[in-house]
């Protein structure tokens, strides 16, 4: 009797994973739609939040945040200088190092980005009672907390 109740509450958590999972999978495919620059890839975009949070990155710390190697990196930031994002610089301790700096078109690709994905959730919001508003804040909130651990 007590292993059925183990197994039908690991059901329970496996479902409950699953389903979240799912909810927080399909909300932010939706969030990524909504783009400053439409065939931008969420890598190139990644970067840029990166450099505007962070600030200047070398081509291998860059890589090592984003989690890829270098010449992978190497891509999406030639991508991005092209397109006049970013931009390389000088370091100003080691010169042998380059920077790689946000320009003010990354930065307004990265703020007009995240005012339409506010906008979009605003919308979403703005369509539920306060106490399922309240439910999402909260839900926000242990998120946040865990997947910061």
């Amino acid at each position: 009797m007590i292993h059925m109740a183990k197994q039908s509450a690991s059901s329970k958590l496996s479902a409950d994973a699953s389903e979240l999972r799912a909810a927080v999978f399909r909300l932010s495919r939706r969030l990524k739609q909504q783009r400053a620059v439409s065939d931008m890839t969420d890598g190139q975009f990644a970067v840029l939040v990166a450099l505007k949070l962070h600030g200047p990155h070398t081509l291998s710390a860059l890589a090592e945040r984003e989690g890829v190697t270098a010449p992978s990196m190497n891509r999406t930031v030639n991508c991005l200088e092209e397109l006049g994002h970013l931009s390389r610089t000088e370091n100003g301790v080691d010169r042998r190092k380059v920077d790689i700096v946000i320009t003010d078109s990354g930065r307004r690709v990265v703020e007009e980005t995240v005012r339409r994905r506010d906008e979009w959730l605003s919308k979403v919001l703005s369509g539920l009672d306060g106490d399922d508003r309240e439910t999402l804040r909260r839900a926000a909130a242990i998120i946040m907390r865990e997947v910061e651990r």
